[in-house]
């Protein structure tokens, strides 16, 4: 392509349309050429913006890291310009662009991009108005990234947490079938034993006493003695024995004073056909215990998503932060130490109640990474007239005064190149502040930052639908 042909393209491009001639064949003279392969990164996420290109012939493609995965934000064609933003702003690149075939550019440098500004105020105008229409284009993108990122991160979470129980139940069952075989097994040998009346009727109210008793959590503190116990008794299996009897609150001395109740030739298989009937109790218990586990995160997973409801509900704060807790439970459980000062007097609040949860989900999962996921997480509710405030705070090393201003800003992050979007606190903020018509501040110094909203109690018309 020659010279000529690159001017004709220059000039159609809208950012250079009122140049003269004389003022294009400049600007083409104080630029550079550029042939770029497919492949070729031609601007590199987080490096310095030091020129912008126009897009002669060929196609690029704008991504943008967000840990592992790489987001496309646009393609750019011929008579198209890209990196005018940190160009302008003096700032690093916030985004990839590499060739998708082969393609020609021009680069033009800073000296000749503010030269075309000052004698041209309307090209001014143009780059603000591609720069406010890629950055509304950049940022629904990435919202709609960020929400999918979510998605991914709750389930491998969710996941997680289900394993647990379900691996539970599985062990349970599996060891329940060899139990009941068993109590089988004791129950025919107890019936085979010539009980008087009386021995009877005290095995079966054992058995009773057994099977309502509650379990006890220092059991293993009693199973060595009873299972020594039951193994000079002559007890079969009485390494099985021992701590299921153990785990019903049974002890060695317990066994000592219900022996005179038997014939000592009764009392071993007396003693293996309770202690079968505890075993299957104990197994049932176990799966009840994982079955509920799983109905809580479950149900936790239905409340948190507000599944099959209108998108505005009468919301119960406390279940809606308890929910967000459920669902983030993985990165809780190994070293943070949860606070919650919930008001007894909160009313229910209208609001947007999908979008509240992303709010405490970004909030908290925020505070998690600052605090290396070990420290403590505060949250707190309490009503103030017609409003709610929300407090949720950390014991992370904090947010350094110099950018506390951006917080809420679009892309901004204090996280590694490529870790985030930088959308999390602005989609909160928006939430917030536009759909809820509510209020979003902090506070911050080493070693705890806490965050502040305050809801109205209805959304009346002003809030936006």
């Amino acid at each position: 392509m020659d010279a000529a042909r690159d001017l004709d393209l220059l000039r159609q491009v809208p950012l250079f349309a009122e140049l003269t001639a004389d003022e294009s064949i400049e600007l083409y003279n104080s630029s550079q050429r550029l042939c770029a392969e497919p492949g070729h990164v031609l601007i590199r996420e987080g490096d310095a913006g030091d020129s912008m290109y126009i897009v002669l012939s060929g196609a690029l493609e704008v991504t943008k890291r967000d840990g592992d995965n790489e987001i496309v934000l646009a393609t750019r064609k011929a008579g198209e310009f890209l990196g005018e933003m940190a160009l302008l702003e003096q700032v690093p690149r916030s985004a990839s662009v590499r060739a998708v075939e082969r393609s020609e550019l021009l680069t033009i440098g800073p000296s000749a991009f503010h030269a075309l500004l000052k004698h041209r105020p309307s090209a001014a105008t143009t780059v603000l108005r591609t720069v406010a229409g890629r950055l509304r284009s950049t940022e629904a993108s990435l919202v709609q990234a960020d929400k999918l990122a979510s998605l991914g991160t709750l389930a491998a979470g969710l996941a997680h947490e289900l394993n647990n129980p379900s691996a539970a139940i599985q062990r349970s069952i599996t060891t329940l079938q060899e139990a009941v075989t068993a109590w089988h097994s004791r129950t025919m040998e107890f019936d085979r034993l010539g009980l008087s009346a009386a021995e009877r009727a005290r095995a079966e109210a054992l058995e009773a006493e057994l099977r309502t008793a509650a379990v006890v959590a220092a059991a293993s503190r009693l199973e060595s003695k009873l299972t020594d116990k039951l193994d000079d008794l002559g007890v079969a299996e009485s390494w099985d024995a021992g701590p299921a009897l153990a785990a019903r609150g049974w002890t060695a001395e317990t066994v000592d004073r219900l022996a005179p109740d038997f014939a000592p030739a009764h009392l071993p298989a007396v003693l293996s056909w309770l202690a079968a009937g505890a075993t299957v109790q104990q197994l049932m218990a176990e799966i009840g215990t994982s079955a509920r586990a799983i109905s809580g995160i479950v149900h936790a997973v239905k409340s948190y998503a507000y599944l099959d409801q209108a998108p505005v509900q009468d919301v119960d704060l406390q279940q809606s932060l308890e929910d967000t807790l459920t669902i983030l439970n993985h990165k809780l459980k190994h070293g943070i130490t949860v606070v919650q000062d919930f008001a007894a007097d909160l009313p229910r609040i209208e609001a947007y109640a999908g979008e509240l949860n992303q709010v405490w989900t970004n909030i908290i999962d925020n505070a998690i990474q600052a605090m290396g996921e070990a420290g403590t997480l505060e949250l707190a509710l309490r009503p103030l007239g017609e409003e709610v405030e929300v407090r949720i705070a950390d014991s992370g090393p904090g947010i350094p005064t110099a950018i506390a201003g951006k917080v809420f800003d679009p892309f901004f992050t204090t996280k590694a190149q490529g870790v985030g979007t930088g959308l999390g606190l602005h989609i909160a903020h928006n939430i917030i502040v536009n759909r809820h018509r509510g209020r979003i501040d902090f506070t911050s110094r080493p070693g705890r930052t806490e965050f502040r909203i305050v809801l109205p109690v209805r959304l009346g018309k002003g809030a936006k639908q």
